[in-house]
């Protein structure tokens, strides 16, 4: 059983390419940039625990939000499944594709087989659109490979894992409103609370002042770091490569921006855009700079990544409070 024509080219980021996906099969083809910012996507979570080998540094909101925020925004139906039963989830998954919609998945990465790199992360998604008697067809980001294949085996082990991030087999569906909503209002609303969620954390480890946070800590990896030459190259190829369009998602967001002015008439966008086109490359910056330290061990590194990250976060507040005025 297979759908035609369910694709996502060029995909970046897990989430928004398998939604991607999903709306182009329902004739809604926007950038992935465009459903990042719309699902209010930009965050900033620094988050470090005993249990943890090593800090996190994450970039965007929770696995799920970004799709079912999308679908409050243009007034989606989105009809979303979870069970503890690998039974009843194949049930669902096989019920949808039989009635011609590909289907969203969220699963551990860890047991794809196309993926080459095998690190448990419970918060990828993939589109489903199709199987035979062995295999599940999914669309997967650029970096992945695109329309990619896995075991039907490997596909249950994925869905089923539990652990940080994971979810209960969940899987979801799309269908479009029967009138295309007010995409310039659905921008305006969009931006403005991604501002306010980002400039009012409710904790210190989120937000802008997750980002000042960060850089009291940074400076500190090389002693926190079981193996530095590792663990710091790991965590800035993560901002940098690991799904986020470069920057921590802020290359993405600047994009957004950019796309949205032409859209939406005001100055307060305006600004807000031009200030994330001069913060996106600070954050390649610092990502360069944790890597460095790493393979070096000088902490000198780690300071001028510690000085960017202050600048950071007081540009990123900033371009936030621009940005809730629209």
């Amino acid at each position: 059983m297979i759908i035609e024509n369910v694709a996502f080219p060029g995909g970046l980021h897990c989430e928004t390419t398998a939604l991607g996906a999903l709306l182009r099969h329902e004739g809604m083809d926007l950038s992935e940039p465009m459903l990042f910012g719309l699902g209010e996507g930009l965050g900033f979570v620094y988050w470090d625990a005993k249990y943890m080998d090593f800090p996190f540094i994450g970039g965007r909101t929770k696995p799920a939000t970004i799709t079912r925020t999308v679908a409050d925004r243009l007034s989606l139906t989105l009809h979303v499944e979870e069970t503890a039963s690998p039974r009843k989830a194949w049930q669902n998954v096989a019920t949808a594709l039989g009635a011609g919609r590909p289907v969203g998945l969220q699963l551990d990465s860890y047991h794809l087989e196309y993926f080459t790199t095998k690190v448990h992360f419970g918060g990828h998604f993939v589109a489903m659109y199709g199987f035979d008697d062995s295999h599940a067809y999914l669309i997967d980001t650029d970096q992945q490979g695109g329309a990619v294949t896995t075991t039907l085996k490997s596909l249950e082990l994925a869905r089923g894992e539990r652990g940080p991030m994971t979810a209960r087999n969940l899987s979801y569906t799309i269908a479009s409103p029967a009138s295309r909503p007010d995409l310039g209002e659905a921008i305006r609303t969009a931006i403005r609370a991604n501002a306010h969620a980002f400039l009012n954390p409710p904790i210190a480890n989120l937000g802008h002042r997750g980002i000042a946070k960060a850089a009291k800590q940074v400076t500190t990896w090389l002693t926190r770091a079981a193996d530095p030459s590792h663990d710091l190259p790991l965590a800035a190829t993560l901002m940098e490569r690991g799904g986020t369009g470069g920057a921590l998602f802020r290359a993405m967001y600047r994009d957004f921006l950019a796309e949205c002015t032409a859209l939406v008439d005001d100055a307060n966008l305006r600004r807000g855009h031009a200030l994330y086109a001069e913060i996106a490359p600070l954050w390649t910056d610092v990502s360069h700079h944790i890597t460095t330290a790493g393979e070096t061990r000088d902490p000198a590194h780690l300071t001028r990544a510690s000085a960017l990250l202050t600048a950071l976060a007081d540009r990123e507040r900033h371009a936030m409070e621009a940005l809730a005025g629209i």
